[in-house]
């Protein structure tokens, strides 16, 4: 993993507000981080339009000036903004979102104060990130029960105008899925798996719950993916081969005390590049938004993200 640091002359900062993001109004803490970004000597701009502030950040960086994109909100937030952006634009974040586990991972915060000696700081590591047709993915992408949550959530969240959400936001979407999901097969087929001794893996399986993971953490900061690392050139896929709602929790609790691995119904294949496919409709989702439908192939692309990172942090993306 390369850290490296951003040139002086790098001064103009673009703040993306996502006002719905996450559990509450980050007005207050923006405004705290323009005055202490603005009384450094940097230019910033605000745009509450993502696609508004993808596009000057991409001609700023073209034109050598950009230090740094702020996505204010949460994982979702963030992966819209990298999909928006040009390869090499210099990404962080204020976390404001509802689980925040990309920043999280990279050492980042809430508080204004520290984000504005992390920007000026200008130290920046790059990141792999996850591609299913075309969509970049930072965290995780899911198959089945979970993404059928996602997409009911997704709807109850456009029904009311792209409403603040909780934890408890996701309850009466778990509920439905419980009642209704049915569970079918899935079938994951490595494409391109690591170099080195054969693992005791086939590369071909069957399960009823997929995660293709980037990085440790998923949900509310479940370990799923212990050995995940965003600078090692792989994807973590964790199986799970029974389909039943006591199955699910049973999973669930073994995850949540880090012994899900010696479960005889769950297996890990790491790879560059997946093929994920079913006989019956089955969602996807990708870092908590709705992602489509089954098929799908997944590949890793090596270090596509650049980001600004505490220069107190360890190397995060091998963590």
């Amino acid at each position: 993993m390369t850290i490296t640091k951003l040139h002086p002359s790098n001064d103009r900062v673009v703040i993306s507000v996502n006002p719905k993001a996450g559990r509450r109004s980050a007005r207050e803490l923006v405004e705290r981080l323009v005055g202490l970004l603005t009384g450094g000597g940097l230019s910033v701009e605000l745009h509450e339009d993502l696609g508004e502030a993808a596009s000057l950040a991409n001609r700023w960086h073209a034109e050598g000036n950009l230090r740094a994109l702020v996505g204010v909100g949460g994982d979702g937030t963030l992966a819209e903004l990298v999909n928006r952006t040009n390869e090499g634009v210099p990404i962080t974040v204020l976390a404001c979102g509802t689980a925040n586990l990309v920043a999280k991972h990279l050492g980042l915060c809430d508080r204004p104060e520290r984000l504005c000696e992390t920007i000026r700081a200008g130290t920046i590591t790059q990141l792999d990130v996850g591609q299913v047709g075309g969509r970049m993915f930072l965290l995780v992408l899911g198959c089945g029960f979970d993404a059928v949550v996602v997409e009911r959530l997704h709807a109850w969240r456009l029904a009311r105008g792209g409403a603040h959400i909780n934890y408890f936001s996701y309850l009466k979407p778990i509920l439905e899925s419980i009642r209704t999901y049915e569970y079918p097969a899935i079938q994951v087929e490595c494409l391109d798996p690591p170099e080195g001794p054969p693992r005791d893996v086939p590369r071909s399986v069957t399960a009823r719950w997929v995660f293709a993971l980037n990085l440790p953490r998923y949900g509310w900061g479940l370990r799923l993916a212990p050995e995940a690392k965003a600078g090692d050139g792989l994807l973590d896929v964790y199986t799970f081969d029974r389909g039943s709602l006591w199955s699910g929790l049973r999973y669930v609790v073994a995850a949540q005390f880090g012994v899900h691995h010696h479960l005889p119904d769950c297996r890990l294949q790491r790879g560059r590049r997946f093929r994920i496919t079913s006989e019956q409709p089955v969602a996807y989702q990708l870092d908590g938004d709705p992602g489509g439908m089954l098929p799908a192939e997944v590949e890793l692309l090596p270090g596509r993200l650049t980001f600004v990172v505490p220069p107190s942090s360890e190397i995060s993306g091998t963590r």
